[in-house]
């Protein structure tokens, strides 16, 4: 029986996780007053039927402040009753919420008279804290689009049942800013940069050309294998702990060859160590 609580800030993607985890066959439960989730988990535990054998439910600030805080102690009543029990986080940066609000013409559910859009959010942040601080993985969705987001979330709960973990890869550029939800973030602008020849300048780091000038670098091979061998000594001992989900992110300068080619290899390597592997080239798309 597993028991996935989904909480996060409005407009931050709670709909969009949830639906995706009812498409992967989860009894999906949105906005649970949280005085219900107790006789809910004492519920789950005595059900054989396999409609609730994976559950959902999603959790808003709109519950009681007290109810809130208590949330922990349920989780672990939910794990004493044999129930694999995780909570997902959905946050985003208060600007990027505030312009969705703005684009979508919603309204803010702690929105009043008196209390702006701003208040409203970091009112609702500190409502949530509880849940953040006890949430098995925090996703921040604050330069993720909605096909992204379903990725990241299939991604996890696919990975909670493999014994291998799931892993999303990012290529990205400094230039651009350095993504905010992941594990690891390696830096592969001390490498040779394909940028200054001017026939691989508009290419990729998927191009052979870019590929086959970037491995001729002994500074490139040497990045790479000492990459490889760090997860190759670490990444059992994630899974040993139960990580089941790990974001790993090399970023150069533009984004556009060293960090894409080094992604696209560290790709063939998990894939080849049977993990399930997901890749983003965020300034490629």
């Amino acid at each position: 029986m597993k028991l996935v609580i989904l909480s996060g800030l409005s407009g931050s993607g709670k709909s969009v996780a949830l639906h995706t985890l009812e498409d992967l066959g989860y009894y999906c439960i949105d906005n649970l007053p949280l005085f219900l989730l107790k006789d809910l988990v004492l519920e789950l535990r005595g059900r054989l039927d396999s409609a609730f054998a994976s559950t959902a439910v999603g959790i808003d600030a709109r519950a009681n402040p007290d109810e809130l805080s208590q949330l922990p102690a349920l989780v672990c009543t939910a794990l004493d009753q044999g129930i694999a029990c995780q909570v997902l986080f959905l946050e985003t940066q208060t600007e990027a919420l505030i312009r969705r609000f703005s684009e979508t013409r919603r309204k803010h559910p702690l929105t009043r008279g008196d209390r702006s859009l701003a208040e409203a959010i970091e009112l609702e942040r500190d409502l949530l804290e509880p849940i953040r601080r006890c949430a098995d993985l925090c996703l921040d969705t604050t330069h993720t689009n909605v096909h992204e987001l379903r990725d990241r979330v299939r991604g996890w709960a696919v990975g909670n049942a493999s014994p291998k973990a799931s892993i999303l890869l990012q290529s990205f550029g400094f230039k651009h800013g350095v993504p905010q939800d992941v594990d690891f973030v390696f830096d592969v602008r001390c490498l040779p940069n394909p940028h200054w020849q001017s026939e691989l300048k508009p290419l990729t780091g998927r191009d052979p050309q870019v590929v086959a000038f970037l491995e001729t670098s002994p500074e490139v091979r040497r990045m790479r294998d000492d990459i490889l061998a760090f997860f190759s000594d670490w990444i059992p001992r994630f899974e040993t702990d139960g990580r089941s989900y790990l974001t790993i992110a090399i970023g150069c300068t533009g984004g556009q060859h060293r960090s894409v080619y080094m992604t696209e290899t560290l790709r063939q390597h998990f894939e080849a160590l049977g993990h399930e592997v997901m890749v983003r080239h965020r300034e490629l798309s």
